[in-house]
């Protein structure tokens, strides 16, 4: 009888660490369709203008670039991304950002904010 509820005490002191340990670590959540924001760029302007746009942790972002002249999108993540995009429509994709908190996105060629990525 002994020997049982030993075991009994050792299994159900291994199955709660194990709980323990697997509930520290949060998986990023929203990860599997990316946010998509239309940007167009036209002359010194760009639309959006400095928006805050809420994504998930771990979620890519998708930007619909129309623009009337190439560029370059900055990322102000951890790490930073650099993104270049066409005259016309291109497609570029923000990777998902782990690091809860805002993160701006701007346009290096027109000093502007375009959008601001609230993660959560």
């Amino acid at each position: 009888m002994r020997r049982v509820l030993a075991s009994t005490a050792v299994l159900m002191s291994a199955l709660t660490l194990a709980t323990a340990c697997g509930s520290d670590e949060e998986t990023p959540s929203g990860t599997s369709d990316p946010k998509v924001i239309e940007v167009t760029f036209d002359g010194d302007s760009v639309t959006p203008n400095g928006d805050r746009v809420e994504v998930e942790r771990g979620q890519d972002v998708q930007l619909e670039v129309t623009a009337d002249a190439p560029g370059e999108i900055h990322v102000h993540s951890d790490p930073e991304q650099e993104l270049e995009y066409t005259e016309g429509t291109t497609t570029v994709t923000i990777q998902g950002i782990d690091q809860p908190g805002t993160v701006d996105v701007e346009s290096h060629t027109l000093e502007l904010v375009i959008v601001q990525l609230e993660v959560r």
